[in-house]
Formats: C-alpha cells, sequence, structure tokens
C-alpha cells in the first residue's frame, strides 16, 4: 500500500460556479485520455500520488496551495465522469462533510450495479472505513478527517483522497492510499509523504509506526486478558495523573505508582501521558466491548465499532507507562516524501520520477479535445 500526505492553507468559502463547471470539462477530457493511454488501473494509480493529484488540481486551475483543491478535485471528477463509469471502469464515492459518510452505500450500489461479487463489495468497504480509522485514530497529528473520497476500477485497484483539518494551526493535511501491494493495513501504509507542517517535536501519536510495534502488541494482549486488567491499570493513572510535574512509569505489584522523572522533560509536553483520564462510561463500555470480542490483532481492536482515538490513547498510556512498551511520536510527515527535498532530507528529488509526472500531464493535456486556447492555459499553470 501507498499513501502521500500533503499539508495546504485551510481556506473557507466556494468554488465559483463558472470556475467549477470549467474543472468538470477539463477533467472530463483529461480523465478519458488517461483511462484511454493507461487503463482504468492505471488512473487509480496515479491518482494515490500526491504530487500527481496535486499538479491535476493546478492543471484544471485551482489554486496549488489551498485546501479546497483536495475537496473541489474530487468533487469535479465525481461529476466530469457522471454516467460513464461503466464505460470508463472508475468510479468515485464518497466526498465532503455528510458526503463521507455515504461513502460505504455508494460503493455496495455500484457494486450491486455492476455485478461485483458480494465479498469483493464488502472489502471494499473495509477498505474504505479503516482507511478513515488509521488516519483518524492510529495517525493522531491533530487534523481531523473531514473530507473522504474512495476511488476504484472494475478489475479491483483502489484509491482513497481524505483530507483532514487543523483549526488551530489554519492548515489542512491530505492522506493519499492506494491498494498495489497491500501487505498491512495498519503498520506504516504509507510509502511517500509531503508535508509542509510537520511535527517536530514529538507531539504526534504515530500507532502504524514500525516503532509501536511492542506497543501494539501489548494492548492485543491486554484486551484478551480481559476488561478487569485494563480499568486495574487505568485506575492507576487516573489516581495519579494530577502528577503534572513528573513523567511516570508504573510499577505493578503494589497498586502504587513509582514515579520516574525523565531528563528534561515534562509531564504535560507528552502526547499520550498528558491525557486526562478522568471517569468515561463511554471509555469503559468500549474497553468492555473489546474485551468481549477478544480480538486476535491490532487490526480488529481497530475495526470493532466503537473504538476511535481516546481509546487508542488509553491502551497506548498503560502500554508505555505500565509495561514499558512505549509507541512512536514521530509525524510519519517527518521523514519522507513523495520526491525527496532539495536540501537532501531524507533524500535529494528524485529528478527523473518528478521530470516524468510533468511529462505525461503535458502529454495527457496534448491529447484532450480542447481548443487551442484552453489547451495552452492548461500547459502554462502546469509550468508555473
Amino acid at each position: 500500500m501507498q499513501r502521500g500526505v500533503a499539508t495546504f492553507t485551510l481556506d473557507w468559502g466556494k468554488c465559483p460556479p463558472w470556475l467549477f463547471q470549467r474543472m468538470v470539462k477539463l477533467g472530463r477530457e483529461m480523465v478519458q485520455v488517461l483511462v484511454a493511454e493507461y487503463g482504468p488501473d492505471e488512473f487509480i494509480k496515479r491518482i494515490a500520488d500526491p504530487v500527481w493529484f496535486q499538479s491535476l488540481g493546478t492543471v484544471l486551475a485551482f489554486d496549488w496551495n489551498a485546501s479546497g483543491l483536495t475537496t473541489i478535485l474530487t468533487a469535479a471528477l465525481k461529476e466530469a465522469i457522471r454516467f460513464q463509469e461503466r464505460d470508463l471502469g472508475i468510479f468515485i464515492c464518497g466526498g465532503k462533510g455528510k458526503t463521507s459518510r455515504k461513502t460505504p452505500d455508494q460503493i455496495l450500489e455500484w457494486g450491486e450495479r455492476i455485478n461485483l461479487p458480494e465479498e469483493q463489495a464488502n472489502k471494499l468497504v473495509y477498505n474504505s472505513r479503516m482507511s478513515a480509522k488509521v488516519d483518524s485514530a492510529l495517525v493522531q497529528d491533530g487534523f481531523q478527517i473531514y473530507h473522504h473520497t474512495f476511488f476504484f476500477s472494475k478489475n479491483g485497484a483502489w484509491a482513497v483522497v481524505q483530507q483532514g483539518m487543523n483549526t488551530e494551526s489554519q492548515m489542512a493535511r491530505r492522506y493519499h492510499w492506494f491498494s498495489e501491494n497491500i501487505n498491512d493495513l495498519i503498520v506504516e501504509p504509507h510509502s511517500g509523504i509531503m508535508s509542509d507542517l510537520i511535527d517536530r517535536n514529538n507531539q504526534t501519536l504515530n500507532m502504524t509506526s514500525r516503532k509501536s510495534g511492542q506497543s501494539r502488541q501489548v494492548a492485543v494482549g491486554l484486551v484478551q486478558e480481559g476488561y478487569r486488567t485494563i480499568m486495574h491499570d487505568i485506575e492507576l493513572l487516573r489516581k495519579h495523573s494530577s502528577d503534572l510535574s513528573t513523567m511516570v512509569s508504573l510499577k505493578k505489584g503494589q497498586d502504587k505508582l513509582t514515579l520516574l522523572r525523565l531528563a528534561n522533560t515534562e509531564f504535560h509536553a507528552h502526547p499520550v501521558l498528558g491525557e486526562d483520564f478522568s471517569k468515561s462510561k463511554y471509555l469503559e463500555k468500549i474497553i468492555w466491548k473489546l474485551c468481549e470480542a477478544r480480538p486476535e490483532n491490532y487490526e480488529k481492536i481497530l475495526a470493532l465499532e466503537g473504538v476511535g482515538p481516546k481509546t487508542i490513547r488509553a491502551l497506548a498510556l498503560v502500554s508505555e507507562v505500565v509495561y514499558g512498551a512505549n509507541p512512536s511520536y514521530e509525524d510519519p510527515a517527518r521523514y519522507s516524501f513523495a520526491h525527496g527535498g532539495k536540501d537532501g532530507t531524507p533524500y535529494f528529488v528524485d529528478q527523473p520520477t518528478y521530470d516524468k509526472t510533468i511529462e505525461v500531464m503535458r502529454e495527457v493535456v496534448r491529447k484532450t479535445r480542447l481548443s487551442a486556447y484552453e489547451k495552452d492555459r492548461a500547459l502554462k499553470r502546469l509550468e508555473n
């Protein structure tokens, strides 16, 4: 699986109708050429590439650095292929806000209309839901998911483009998923990430990181041990959570905390240890539900209905403080970029790949049935 992330300024307002109509027109032409030249599966793959997606939005005339590019571009593409989905072999479900919650129903509706096997349609729904859960609960980077679009082909390839907002920083972050070479939905599902706003202060709980493997294993073991074991540990944390001047490590055996001061670290600066786990009937209800279900792995913990960011933080806290299984607090956007960076971090720009992205976009524009004037304007936007 591949995922990329891009970060933009958070914009408000609506796209002017005249601009949206032109984006739909140009988008229709470009999708038809792309599918004719490369096939529906390759189109899905390109949508999953954050740089290519960004280039497409720019060619279609939306601001390259605005959060609206994601929502408007996906809406324009969905409108552009309306009534042509079967011929093109590609299908687009979901969207922004309330529309995003209709994604499962739209996937199943298309599955029925094109006679997809029920098992395959249900698997697509599962992948859609899990991608949203992973980026909201396992990657807790401060961005609240508000847009989710699911693309899939008649051959079974699929991609997700979803976006979250951080109202405090006034930024938005986009997440991309692709079905090719899926190994694990929850362990480092991303292969390329680019972001302007990166957390360098270790305030992101990243349960998808390989470094969080032990924490995930301990969480599974706790759930399988039963409700009393987990709640016993959570009650210890609740009892001593008022000490904000120290970070803590629990020593099991006597129902009490052993306080260990860590050098140059403050309690409240820790994204999980600073969590308020005061009495919460809902959290306790979900913990009970988890223990009753006894999921055999971490993916099934996440997949259980009702499990969200707070439950994941609770399990991560117990795993770290009580059992010493530290999760990762590195922002996944911190160490991987789609094409590298000009400063060589984490590696220098992959110029051949970057240039190929631009050249493919040029060729597609040239092959559309647009007027010479419209083609020239699109190519100029790409150059800029």
